[in-house]
C-alpha cells in the first residue's frame, strides 16, 4: 500500500507503507500493528517531529556505517545496486514538513487506495 503525504505549501509526497511506518513512529506518531487512514501532523507536532526523524537517520547511519565503506579488493558496487538508506527515504518528507512548519500549516496524511 502507499501513503500519500499531504501539505498546502508543497506537492504530495507518496511512500510505500513499510517505510512511511518507520519514519511515522520516528516522527512520534505511535499505533498498533496497522497505521491508521488518516493522520495530522499539526504546526506545534512538526518540530518534535522533524527532530524524531532526524535522530532516526542518525541512528540509521551509525549503525550501517561498515556499509559504506570501500574495500579496494571488491568490485565497486553500481550506484543501481546500492541499497536505498533512511537518510534518501526520509528525504522528500523531512523537506515538506519544513517547509510546513515554516509556512506555518499542517502535514496530513491518507492511505493511498492505489494507482
Amino acid at each position: 500500500m502507499l501513503i500519500t503525504f499531504h501539505s498546502k505549501v508543497v506537492a504530495e509526497v507518496l511512500m510505500i507503507t513499510d517505510h512511511a511506518v518507520a519514519l511515522l513512529q520516528a516522527a512520534g506518531k505511535s499505533f498498533g500493528d496497522k497505521i491508521p487512514e488518516r493522520g495530522v501532523f499539526t504546526v506545534e507536532q512538526l518540530g518534535p517531529a522533524i527532530r524524531g526523524i532526524e535522530r532516526a537517520i542518525e541512528a540509521y547511519q551509525h549503525a550501517h556505517e561498515d556499509e559504506h565503506e570501500e574495500d579496494d579488493d571488491k568490485a565497486p558496487v553500481p550506484p543501481m545496486a546500492r541499497v536505498v538508506g533512511l537518510k534518501e527515504r526520509a528525504f522528500p518528507l523531512l523537506d515538506m514538513m519544513r517547509q510546513s512548519q515554516e509556512a506555518g500549516v499542517e502535514v496530513t496524511w491518507e492511505v493511498s487506495r492505489g494507482w
